[in-house]
């Protein structure tokens, strides 16, 4: 498990740090990768003495000097975690980003290609396999974005920045405990911006509690091509915080259900019925529309339907359907959105106000039916 937003933005939002800044279309812009380290006389003398720290905390000394050989300060990962300021989304952008139709037929796709994998996981921690998928394809797109920033160089740089240092210095010494244990080498150690690392996005600490060697081979690889130590891990990790096999998690509150608590994240909107599985979802991350979304595509990699119920147009009077054909207008017009989502974010309000400009209208960046008219 990595850190949930509520932790780490608290406010990473209620999805996989780099599973929902990846997304294209009017989300948010994608994150860079590879950060590059700049010298820093401070950090270096912060490493010297966190050295003593981790020694004292059981990491060997050749372990803690091979990791400070390899930190470096990362500005970038200090720019990010200091304007973490989201672009709000409604429950409806959420959804239909991390529950897009093309992450449903990739998850379908990926869920037949590993599905003996995903089955023996199942059978041996009682997590629905379809479960453990959605939350791949949420965390990471189904492995495509499992982070390439040193996670020494990260957690050592928010250790030392000092905003939530104790924090961060813990995820550290845990990340050498890794080191020191074989699991992976400081080269292979990559991850997210915050130190999320994997196919799923374990923060240091939950991989040390929570990381299975389900291959066999001595070591628990989730950085590994091969998702099936990370899958295996996430099972773990569900499994262990409570997951009652073979009972539902959420289904959308229709004639013909029952039981749960009925919720309703938007309205107007669908309602859900969650059961007890939704709260254990929600231990991977604290957010009622993560477990929704990882519930929802669940549902939908299995072969379900779509929501049967319609949110209805938004603030600005236009549906999804609508503002994904405003952003295909923009784009036939030349205008980049990055994607014709129906997601109105940075990016394609800079376009709106680009074709505002250029047509000498009020530059608001604000789409409306008025705009779409003349788009179509």
């Amino acid at each position: 498990m990595r850190i949930s937003r509520r932790q780490v933005v608290a406010g990473f939002g209620a999805v996989g740090v780099l599973g929902l800044s990846a997304c294209g279309g009017g989300s948010a812009p994608v994150a860079r990768q590879g950060f590059q380290p700049v010298p820093n006389a401070g950090f270096d003398a912060w490493l010297r003495g966190f050295r003593g720290r981790a020694v004292a905390a059981g990491i060997s000394p050749g372990i803690a000097d091979r990791g400070i050989a390899k930190a470096g300060y990362l500005p970038d990962v200090i720019e990010r975690d200091r304007n973490q300021v989201e672009f709000k989304r409604s429950f409806e952008d959420y959804l239909a980003i991390t529950a897009s139709p093309e992450r449903v037929a990739k998850g379908r796709e990926m869920y037949g290609r590993h599905r003996a994998t995903l089955d023996a996981i199942e059978a041996r921690y009682g997590v629905p396999s379809q479960i453990v998928t959605a939350v791949w394809g949420i965390e990471s797109r189904y492995g495509e974005r499992r982070g390439t920033i040193p996670v020494i160089s990260s957690t050592a740089t928010l250790a030392y920045d000092g905003r939530r240092g104790a924090f961060f210095e813990k995820q550290l010494i845990a990340a050498l405990r890794i080191l020191q244990n074989g699991d992976t080498t400081p080269d292979r150690m990559v991850g997210s911006w915050a130190g999320a690392m994997g196919h799923t996005q374990f923060i240091p600490t939950s991989y040390e509690a929570f990381a299975v060697d389900f291959t066999g081979d001595g070591r628990r690889d989730i950085w590994s091509d091969s998702p099936a130590d990370a899958l295996a891990s996430t099972a773990a990790y569900l499994q262990r915080n409570g997951w009652r096999k073979g009972q539902p998690w959420v289904v959308e509150a229709l004639p013909g259900t029952s039981g749960g608590t009925v919720i309703q994240p938007q309205s107007p909107g669908p309602q859900f019925r969650t059961y007890h599985n939704f709260n254990v979802i929600k231990r991977y991350n604290n957010s009622d529309s993560y477990a929704l979304a990882v519930g929802y595509l669940a549902n939908r990699i299995a072969g379900g339907a779509p929501l049967q119920t319609s949110f209805g147009p938004d603030a600005n009077g236009l549906t999804l359907e609508d503002r994904k054909a405003l952003q295909q207008g923009l784009t036939r017009a030349g205008y980049d959105t990055g994607g014709s989502d129906g997601v109105i974010g940075p990016k394609s309000q800079g376009a709106i106000r680009d074709f505002q400009r250029d047509k000498g209208l009020p530059v608001t960046g604000t789409p409306s039916p008025a705009l779409l008219a003349m788009l179509r």
